[in-house]
């Protein structure tokens, strides 16, 4: 089934109920000009409490690879998310194994630069007026499908239990990573929004049989 990653978790309450939704994956933003920043001594205090099977997932943007690391020693991250412009040299200062690199697709051209990225899963999202993402705008849904050649899929993007159903049938990726459709505000999350993705999803039970993506 299709796994799910909720991004910009700053609460505690949030991410303890995201977990006892069955959620795979939680997203922490440490890019300072994200209106969901959490520090590092916040989201680590997050983190404690969380179960153990629920991935912990650090989002970083254009940072120093030393901040990266610095930050995914003292929180015990799971995985790395990379979400600005790092190049396939940066990302290979981390292990394959646990990082997830974003990529804001606009042509057939662009799909070219996926293969050069040593991850273990894309993530599509949008990008707008300088934001790297939770910008609540679809992603290129179509150059999403063509991104599953030979990648693992996260699909990101203003996805919402309005949509989620028709991205899921036209996409079918690895996991979805929602963020801005399942809020209050910034940083606070809809727990009813949340639930309702859930059950959409785990109704449908689609997958693109590539394998999990947050396995620790």
């Amino acid at each position: 089934m299709t796994e799910i990653k909720i991004c910009g978790i700053t609460d505690r309450d949030d991410a303890l109920f995201a977990a006892e939704c069955g959620i795979a994956a939680l997203g922490f933003i440490f890019y300072a000009l994200s209106p969901r920043y959490v520090s590092p001594v916040k989201a680590r205090e997050i983190m404690a409490a969380l179960p153990a099977e629920v991935a912990k997932v650090g989002v970083f943007v254009n940072q120093e690879i030393w901040e990266v690391e610095r930050i995914a020693d003292f929180c015990g991250l799971d995985f790395i998310q990379l979400h600005g412009d790092e190049t396939p040299g940066y990302c290979r200062s981390f292990p394959a194994s646990r990082l997830i690199k974003a990529f804001f697709l606009q042509n057939e051209q662009d799909l070219e630069t996926l293969k050069s990225y040593p991850v273990q899963a894309v993530l599509v999202d949008s990008r707008d007026a300088g934001r790297y993402g939770g910008t609540g705008k679809k992603a290129n849904w179509e150059l999403a499908l063509k991104a599953k050649d030979g990648q693992r899929l996260i699909l990101s993007g203003g996805l919402s239990e309005e949509n989620i159903a028709e991205a899921l049938t036209l996409v079918s990726p690895a996991a979805v990573d929602l963020n801005s459709g399942v809020e209050i505000v910034p940083g606070r999350k809809d727990r009813g929004k949340i639930r309702r993705v859930v059950q959409i999803i785990e109704s449908m039970g689609k997958g693109d049989g590539n394998g999990k993506i947050f396995v620790k």
